[in-house]
């Protein structure tokens, strides 16, 4: 009976795994062979989304192929958000922390009141305005998947959310390298946080800081920019259960409703990955057993990079771009404003501790 099931969602699993693996063959021709970086400034999982969508739309997938992917929704992204722990060292953190959590803090509760007051003019769905406002914040996309199972989004939502974020952390990918050397005058401590706290996706922030160490010789920029990215992606810990909560506190009719009952505990899968990272980093200090361990750690990134996008290519799959059409432009509105907050509050905040200090 169990070989039955597994024999089920086989077909949907492998297609998206295929799509995964076509998604980062062309990631490296456009990101390396074509833009000539020694890693590709390009999402896989982006180019996994967009491909699921043309195949999804161009073809009817077959209820063979249906269960598989929605099990790689599931179950495989959220495998995949566990595995993305294991890059987090917490212990790296400390010496940009003091600056860097403050100015992560209120770059976030900055963006949730002006998309809180957003909804209300431009009454776009609730669900929606999460979405968003958790990729402005946090990770992008990955917060975005991370999210939209524990406040019940559908594939529509999640497609729409995702290709806001894509847009809007291009585009600031691309401009703000040039605008923070400007506004700071070179100085790499505010810049890398600038591009780590302003700019949606890890691998953005990253592309971000390459190209400022690249036009402006500073490799610190870049170190201090993806540190402080990855001290944002830790409040994928904090942000999932609270909007977890909020959500289904607005939607449930039972007052006696506990944040116990939606609380989605791969975090603490999550949270697990974290702890084993920094611990088999304490433990694992001779030349043998370190190589092993680093390939370990190595291994474990990679898989979370192949569940995710296997998971972005099943929800691309299975998104209609007709359900899309009929959410209009709105949600994008919402978008840009959250890309010109998160990114005027850094500033502003940075300014001010800068007065302080």
């Amino acid at each position: 009976m169990l070989f039955k099931k597994y024999l089920a969602i086989a077909p949907g699993i492998i297609l998206t795994f295929v799509l995964y693996t076509l998604s980062q063959g062309l990631n490296n021709i456009i990101g390396i062979e074509l833009l000539g970086y020694d890693k590709s400034p390009i999402s896989t999982a982006m180019i996994a989304i967009l491909m699921g969508i043309v195949l999804g739309n161009i073809f009817q997938m077959r209820e063979g192929f249906l269960l598989g992917i929605d099990f790689t929704q599931k179950y495989i992204l959220k495998l995949g958000i566990i595995c993305l722990g294991i890059q987090l060292k917490p212990f790296e953190f400390l010496k940009f922390g003091s600056i860097a959590i403050p100015l992560i803090i209120v770059c976030i509760i900055s963006v949730l009141i002006v998309v809180k007051l957003l909804i209300k003019k431009l009454k776009i769905s609730t669900r929606m305005a999460y979405l968003i406002s958790i990729g402005s914040t946090v990770c992008g996309t990955t917060a975005i998947m991370a999210t939209a199972p524990v406040i019940k989004a559908n594939k529509s939502e999640v497609a729409y959310a995702i290709a806001n974020i894509t847009v809007f952390g291009i585009i600031s990918m691309l401009i703000y390298p040039y605008f923070a050397n400007i506004y700071f005058n070179g100085d790499p401590l505010f810049v890398g946080l600038f591009l780590g706290t302003a700019i949606h996706e890890t691998s953005q922030v990253a592309a971000a800081g390459l190209i400022y160490d690249q036009q402006f010789n500073s490799p610190e920029t870049l170190n201090i920019a993806t540190i402080t990215k990855l001290i944002r992606n830790t409040f994928l810990v904090i942000m999932i259960p609270l909007f977890a909560y909020l959500y289904n506190r607005n939607t449930t009719k039972n007052k006696n409703y506990s944040i116990l009952n939606i609380f989605p505990y791969f975090v603490l899968g999550f949270i697990a990955m974290i702890v084993f990272r920094n611990t088999g980093d304490q433990i694992f200090l001779s030349e043998s057993l370190g190589q092993i361990w680093k390939d370990t750690v190595s291994n474990i990134k990679d898989s979370a990079k192949i569940f995710l996008s296997m998971a972005m290519a099943a929800i691309g799959l299975s998104t209609n771009l007709k359900d899309i059409k009929v959410m209009g432009y709105k949600p994008f509105i919402v978008g840009f404003i959250a890309m010109i907050t998160v990114g005027l509050v850094s500033i502003i905040t940075m300014q001010l501790f800068t007065n302080l200090y």
